[in-house]
């Protein structure tokens, strides 16, 4: 496995690199511990892919870390969650300075906890001048409330007469997204062997390349992730053509 770097083409890399980092609980419950252990140890495998995507030269990369349906999990995994993201951002700062990595957060922030969303602001804020790689958080999301989101404002622009409804095309649409400005993800990985969408990022990965994993997310490795790359970079991607149109 160790060899797979080596097979990476750099002139072909994804842009953006999104991960559903699922499993965390049925890890942790595997080894008879509590879910919140699983979430503790999920930390180690976002360093490790966070600093292998940056590494090879990865644009943006955005984790999964919070869907909107989350909040109806118990209450003590809820809370656990929060603090150890106030623990995370904060512990992981120096990491992100050093590696010249900015970060970046998508979803309803303003619903989490005021001391969650603080620590995240201010990571934010410490970070927003480096240049090699981004790293979103998907915090409190869902794809279908983006995109609803999205649509009302192109409604109230509409309303207010600054937009006409002929004018709305893709990348208006993409512009009212709050990935505006990212590129589309075009590797999309899932752990734990589920092979589901689950409301993350809808309209974004619609020609995505996705990659299932059968391993929990506090598994995963840099490793893992060249292996994603390097079967990405084997595919023919069409976006519709043929495959004699695009030779």
């Amino acid at each position: 496995m160790s060899d797979l770097k080596s097979k990476i083409d750099l002139n072909k890399l994804p842009q953006h690199v999104a991960v559903i980092m699922d499993g965390n609980g049925r890890w942790a419950k595997q080894k008879g511990k509590l879910r919140v252990f699983g979430h503790r140890n999920g930390v180690k495998a976002v360093r490790e892919t966070t600093e292998a995507a940056a590494e090879l030269g990865v644009k943006y990369l955005t984790l999964y870390a919070f869907s909107t349906e989350n909040w109806s999990r118990p209450q003590t995994e809820v809370n656990a969650l929060m603090s150890l993201l106030i623990k995370t951002v904060r512990k992981e700062l120096s990491t992100l300075t050093k590696n010249n990595i900015r970060l970046q957060a998508i979803g309803d922030l303003t619903k989490l906890p005021k001391d969650t969303y603080n620590a995240l602001m201010e990571g934010i804020e410490k970070t927003k001048h480096h240049t090699r790689m981004t790293l979103v958080l998907a915090l409190n999301y869902s794809a279908k409330w983006e995109i609803l989101e999205a649509s009302k404002k192109l409604a109230q622009a509409a309303k207010e007469n600054n937009l006409q409804p002929e004018d709305i095309n893709e990348a208006t649409f993409s512009n009212a997204l709050s990935t505006a400005g990212m590129p589309d993800p075009e590797l999309l990985i899932r752990t734990s062997g589920e092979q589901r969408i689950s409301n993350f990022l809808l309209w974004q990965i619609a020609y995505a390349e996705l990659r299932f994993f059968p391993i929990f997310w506090p598994d995963f490795r840099k490793e893992h992730l060249y292996e994603a790359i390097v079967d990405f970079q084997n595919r023919e991607r069409r976006f519709g053509k043929t495959s004699e149109q695009l030779t």
